[in-house]
Parts: structure tokens; C-alpha cells; sequence
């Protein structure tokens, strides 16, 4: 409840992609741990690939709670979410196709350095105006150099492929949308039939939605009404 509180005056892009990137580190987590218990004594952090993005120990703030102190200080505007979440997104497929360097996994040791480049990458191409990065390394609670190094580290891994078309955003607010409507449902009776789009489930590492996949869907413009509501 204490969360729900922290999130009741950001725009409601913020709770929406917190919840969704909750239930993908669920799952990364879930798979890393079986993958390490058939590898003994390996751990799920040794086994994942190297990168600046990973903690050496999980932390201890939920993504809810690190999504919520974003929104509170950062200042930025709610396309700033969704752009977040575009990067993540490249940034992943990019791994995933080999472009350099080895996949990335959002999981409880990365999301949280994840999410703070991301917003700060954003915020900088969407914004006029924003806080320097020793502000945004005090907000998400890492050193100024760390900060720094993350986000060079960062657009070099999405190849510096900043820029987000009218159609792309479209893309991910209706990804977006179909999150809320999911939790929106999750707290009606369980006899509430589930739509396919909220029956999609989390679209993150395994599951993204493709810049390719096909024009915006006519209600984007209404999806990002919504989001940022």
C-alpha cells in the first residue's frame, strides 16, 4: 500500500511500466535461479553476462518504489516513460542479436541501473530542459562517474539510436495501455474475461514489441492520453 501511495501523484505511465518491468524481473529471476540450481554452486549473478548495468547484490528498494522516487525528483515529462521504454527495449534487442556485446537480462540485479539510464537518456532528448547527470546519480543513488559511465556505456549499446517516431511511440503506449488494462483486471472478480491484448503479458528481453510490427494502432492517440493521466 505503501508503494501505491508513492505513486499516487506520478502520471500513470510511471505505475504501468513499474508493474510491467516487476513482472519481468519476476521472471528473468525465476529462470536465472533454476538456471543456477542446475548449475552448482553458480550463482544466478555469475552466470549472467557481464556488464556495468549489474549490481554485484540485489537492491534493496522494489522497482516500484525506484520508479517512484524517479518520477518525484526527476522533473520529466510522462513521453519520457514511454521513450525509457523504447530504449530498454533497443537496447535488448540489440544484445540479443549479437551487436557487440552479450544479452542483457532485466532482472533484480540490472533493472534499476537500467531504468535510471534510460529515464536520464530520455529526459535529455525529450526534454528543453532537465538536471545534469550529478543530479540524476543522486536521485538514483549511484556515484556522479558511475552515472556517467552508464550512459556512455548505454548509447553505445542502443548504437546511438536516440530518435522515436510518431508510429514507434504509438507502439509502446498501446503496449503500455494493454499493461494497464491487465491490472486494471487483475482487481476485478476473477469471471472477467481478459482481452487478448491484456492477456499479452509483459513485452521485455523475451517478449518485445517490434518497431516492425505493423502501422500504430488507431487508439494510440487516446492510449497516450491515458498514460499520461
Amino acid at each position: 500500500m505503501a508503494e501505491e501511495e508513492q505513486l499516487a501523484d506520478a502520471p500513470r505511465v510511471v505505475g504501468v511500466l513499474s508493474a510491467l518491468l516487476e513482472r519481468v524481473v519476476e521472471r528473468n529471476d525465476a529462470a536465472a535461479d533454476e538456471l543456477a540450481a542446475g548449475d552448482a554452486p553458480a550463482s544466478a549473478a555469475s552466470l549472467a553476462p557481464a556488464s556495468a548495468f549489474r549490481a554485484t547484490a540485489r537492491p534493496d528498494i522494489s522497482v516500484r518504489s525506484y520508479m517512484a522516487r524517479i518520477a518525484r525528483f526527476a522533473g520529466c515529462s510522462p513521453a519520457c516513460y514511454v521513450v525509457a521504454y523504447v530504449y530498454l527495449d533497443r537496447l535488448l534487442r540489440r544484445g540479443r542479436r549479437g551487436r557487440g556485446r552479450a544479452a542483457l537480462a532485466v532482472d533484480s540485479y540490472s533493472v534499476h541501473r537500467l531504468l535510471i539510464t534510460a529515464v536520464l537518456a530520455a529526459v535529455k532528448f525529450m526534454d528543453d530542459v532537465c538536471y545534469n547527470n550529478a543530479y540524476f546519480a543522486r536521485v538514483g543513488g549511484i556515484s556522479l562517474a558511475e552515472m556517467n559511465y552508464l550512459e556512455v556505456d548505454f548509447l553505445f549499446a542502443v548504437g546511438f539510436d536516440l530518435n522515436v517516431s510518431p508510429e514507434t511511440f504509438g507502439h509502446y503506449c498501446a503496449v503500455l495501455q494493454a499493461e494497464m488494462l491487465r491490472l486494471e483486471l487483475d482487481k476485478t472478480p476473477p469471471t472477467t474475461t481478459m482481452t487478448p491484448a491484456a492477456a499479452a503479458g509483459p513485452r521485455l528481453h523475451s517478449c518485445c514489441l517490434s518497431e516492425d510490427d505493423g502501422a500504430a494502432s488507431s487508439s494510440s492517440g487516446s492510449s497516450q492520453q491515458q498514460l499520461a493521466a
